[in-house]
């Protein structure tokens, strides 16, 4: 397979800030970025620095700190932001205007052939001044396409170096934004950047086949915080890449460990049944599965729990079968007969039907029963 042709830009240190009631530190936006730069994200989107005089505190500190990775920060098309932004000393400027008829409609209140060129000067106005800039279409997937491509055609002569494409409301579904993806690269061939939200559940999917489709720079930011629903999950799109895109130069045994990070600092918990992070991405009950897991884990492992820093649990209850009770009793010293096996699965059974948790304190009770004589 050859690689597709990608960077990763995480913007979990100001997107995912946006998520409601989450606000990093700068001890924690410097962990977070730092752990990013150490698995290998070529570029961290490090805040507003127009925001606040704390914000911009943040932006600059990160983008002097040495990293591996670019820093980028975000911008409005107005010079005072601009300014913010050179100040700070980072790689990328991402400037961005509205580009939907409905949002320029109500936030701008003026033709969209002004604000176009109004952006178009703070373009020159950043490039003339030495950074690489990213000239973003906010609620791109709903704009007249006609419009974005003559923004990026348009940005790309005035200095932009990288064009983004938004998915601002989760608009989208996969087969759509490959079209357009692939329909806008057709006419305006510049490294396109896509930032997709999670309001229909598809914004890992939609950044993977945009990736396909030719987009270059993919945007993420870890556990799929943002706003409303969500962004992008870094660990989805990374195992993504490695499995489906050839990519295998990201340190991905570090995504558990940055998971874990986030969900601490910003209080937002993956559920147990995320992907990748979630507490049960790796668990098994079911007696046939993990019958088979015994015998060769990829039966129903299609990513190896150590490839992402994890490990494999199983689980008792009422769909466990005899062999995975044999294993975890081994594990745990005991060496059960056919007849004590089947006592204590059928303990293990008619508890958790009775929806209570067989923990391991439980299991070893009954297997201490077992072994000291089934109860008559």
């Amino acid at each position: 397979m050859k690689p597709w042709n990608i960077e990763i830009c995480d913007v979990t240190l100001r997107d995912g800030e946006q998520t409601p009631g989450v606000s990093f530190t700068r001890d924690e936006k410097m962990a977070i970025a730092l752990m990013l730069d150490e698995i290998g994200v070529e570029v961290i989107e490090a805040g507003f620095p127009v925001v606040s005089p704390a914000e911009k505190e943040c932006v600059a500190a990160i983008a002097r700190s040495g990293l591996d990775a670019r820093v980028c920060c975000l911008a409005r098309a107005l010079r005072p932001d601009i300014e913010a932004a050179l100040d700070c000393d980072v790689d990328i400027v991402s400037i961005f205007i509205a580009t939907s008829d409905l949002h320029i409609r109500h936030k701008y209140r003026r033709p969209r052939e002004e604000v176009l060129e109004d952006a178009l000067a703070m373009v020159e106005f950043a490039s003339d001044h030495g950074v690489q800039v990213r000239f973003a279409a906010e609620d791109a997937s709903r704009t007249d396409p006609a419009f974005l491509v003559e923004m990026y055609n348009r940005g790309a002569e005035c200095g932009a170096d990288l064009l983004s494409f938004a998915d601002t409301v989760g608009y989208l579904t996969p087969l759509e934004i490959h079209a357009i993806v692939s329909g806008i690269l057709a006419e305006a061939p510049h490294p396109l950047c896509i930032h997709c939200h999670d309001d229909l559940g598809f914004a890992a999917a939609n950044t993977i086949t945009a990736a396909a489709a030719g987009a270059f720079q993919l945007h993420t930011t870890v556990n799929g915080i943002g706003e409303r629903a969500g962004n992008a999950a870094l660990e989805q799109v990374l195992v993504a890449l490695r499995m489906k895109g050839g990519i295998d130069r990201y340190d991905l045994s570090r995504l558990q460990e940055i998971s874990r990070l986030v969900a601490q600092v910003s209080g937002i918990y993956p559920d147990q049944v995320r992907p990748i992070v979630g507490e049960n991405a790796f668990a098994h009950e079911s007696g046939i599965h993990i019958a088979a897991i015994l015998e060769d884990p990829p039966t129903y492992e299609s990513i190896p729990p150590e490839l992402v820093g994890g490990e494999r649990r199983f689980v008792l209850g009422k769909h466990t079968g005899k062999r995975a009770l044999e294993h975890i009793a081994n594990a745990y010293g005991f060496n059960l007969s056919d007849e004590q096996a089947r006592w204590v699965l059928g303990q293990i059974k008619q508890r958790s039907e009775g929806k209570c948790s067989v923990t391991r304190e439980v299991l070893c009770g009954f297997l201490r029963q077992a072994k000291e004589g089934i109860p008559q």
